[in-house]
């Protein structure tokens, strides 16, 4: 089983899977408990948005589609905030809307190819040395700056207004936790793909949350999940030829379905 390690595209996707997992479950936590699900399919379409003007334009897929994804984020908060919008319409709105964007640029430029096909589904041997450090860096930030807010974006998930009046900062943090998370899913979509990315995140804590614990024994089982789902969906991957994020993703939803059985009253 460890032969697959002998390869340096395993390495780097096993290392770049580790770190998106941890990342994606942590991320998820507060999203999902912010009633904020559909935000990780938003904004991987908004990524593919990115990635779309990357291929066409010949400019860096990976960095278009952190601009774009962060520039979404900025948008859907804004727009939720200030025209009192409920946060499903404004999602679905940009959700659909970034996917036609995204299909009429690739279409006049010409990009329907495997490159594309790689965002969309998630590829292990695209994983390049490049993308390993830039997901190590920025998600090395993302990581501090949701632990070093963790308390105040709980109290914020459980009751918004009540987190208002004690004083906390809930529009800033907001538009940091739209603007981590967007961060966190343009670098995720090379290993897991932006069709499946959001998946990842919301699966691992549904599934925790099935066992009524603590918010940090959810958050911790929550990640135990997504490292197991990416080691076995990469695995799985590897050994039959199949596309690594649709395997990742499989990978969690068994543990989701073992959870909701298991706990079932």
């Amino acid at each position: 089983m460890l032969e697959i390690f002998q390869y340096d595209f395993m390495q780097r996707a096993f290392l770049a899977g580790m770190i998106i997992a941890v990342l994606a479950s942590v991320s998820g936590t507060f999203i999902v408990l912010k009633r904020y699900s559909m935000i990780g399919e938003t904004l991987a379409h908004s990524a593919l948005v990115g990635v779309a003007v990357g291929l066409v334009g010949g400019y860096n897929p990976l960095w278009m589609a952190v601009i774009v994804a962060v520039t979404s984020a900025w948008l859907i908060e804004y727009l939720r905030s200030s025209f009192a919008l409920y946060s499903d319409a404004v999602l679905a709105i940009l959700l659909s809307g970034s996917l036609a964007v995204a299909v009429v640029i690739v279409s006049l430029g010409g990009a329907f190819n495997n490159s594309l096909f790689s965002y969309l589904f998630g590829s292990i041997l695209s994983v390049s040395s490049e993308d390993v450090i830039t997901i190590l860096i920025f998600g090395t930030v993302a990581l501090a700056l949701l632990l070093a807010f963790s308390k105040e974006l709980y109290f914020i998930a459980y009751d918004e207004e009540v987190a208002q009046t004690s004083g906390i900062k809930v529009k800033l943090l907001n538009y940091l936790l739209v603007t981590v998370v967007a961060i966190i899913i343009a670098l995720s979509i090379r290993v897991v793909g932006s069709l499946l990315i959001g998946a990842l995140m919301v699966i691992p804590t549904v599934a925790a949350l099935q066992y009524r614990v603590g918010f940090l024994q959810t958050t911790l089982i929550s990640l135990f999940f997504a490292l197991f789902s990416v080691a076995c969906g990469m695995m799985l991957s590897f050994y039959f030829s199949l596309p690594s994020g649709a395997t990742i993703v499989l990978s969690v939803l068994v543990l989701f379905i073992i959870s909701l059985v298991k706990n079932k009253e």
